[in-house]
């Protein structure tokens, strides 16, 4: 066990370890969750393993059935529009308070972050979601709502899951990471209307683009 995981309460470990397993699909959608396997694999006692699984459930990435059983919640092909609908709302509401509210440090990180996409093979799934994640982060750490955070946080877990499970080729939109120094720019000016509208037509893009992947319906990008 490392340093980390001695710091971290048990039962946020077996969150974290299990949300990342759910997320990612090694726990495949609609597969039963055995506590004593979970307890076996990750070195983990009952209590903290059973924390983590109501704490799942409430994100939606467990369901509980009565006298059934735990299983990893299923994916719908509606699932991914209807998470584009809430998200469109929440995240351009975090940009135009964090262009309000954010510090040089976040613009700082951010600039950094988009240095490291624009020198890094984004070609790879988990390096592209994983840095598509640290983005909207620092929007969320930015915009200083902690209501909003917790409500985003859910939902990019949901909206990274979702990716995993329909787009093995996400990692080719480039898109998202030109969106992201525009979006930026608008941030360190502090503003919050413009921010807000890049941030829209950034998840309108995904979400055509997305669409046109999984239905097979043509895309037709927005315009600023």
């Amino acid at each position: 066990m490392n340093q980390h995981n001695r710091t971290v309460p048990l039962s946020q470990q077996a969150y974290e370890e299990i949300k990342n397993k759910i997320v990612t699909l090694e726990l495949k959608p609609g597969s039963v969750l055995d506590e004593a396997e979970l307890q076996e694999e990750l070195g983990l006692g009952r209590t903290p393993i059973r924390e983590a699984l109501k704490r799942l459930a409430l994100e939606n990435l467990v369901s509980i059935v009565p006298r059934r059983g735990m299983f990893v919640t299923d994916i719908g092909i509606d699932d991914l529009q209807r998470l584009l609908e809430v998200r469109l709302e929440l995240e351009t509401l975090a940009a135009r308070l964090a262009a309000q509210r954010g510090t040089s440090k976040h613009w700082q990180k951010m600039e950094a972050l988009i240095a490291d996409q624009s020198s890094t093979d984004m070609s790879d799934n988990d390096t592209f979601i994983s840095m598509d994640d640290s983005f909207h982060e620092i929007i969320y750490d930015a915009a200083d709502n902690r209501f909003l955070r917790e409500a985003l946080t859910v939902l990019l877990s949901l909206n990274e899951r979702l990716w995993y499970h329909f787009l093995p080729e996400i990692g080719r939109l480039q898109l998202s990471a030109d969106d992201h120094e525009l979006i930026l720019e608008s941030l360190k000016s502090g503003d919050g209307q413009q921010a807000a509208t890049r941030m829209k037509i950034h998840i309108h893009r995904l979400q055509e683009r997305l669409q046109s992947i999984i239905l097979g319906k043509p895309s037709e990008e927005p315009t600023s």
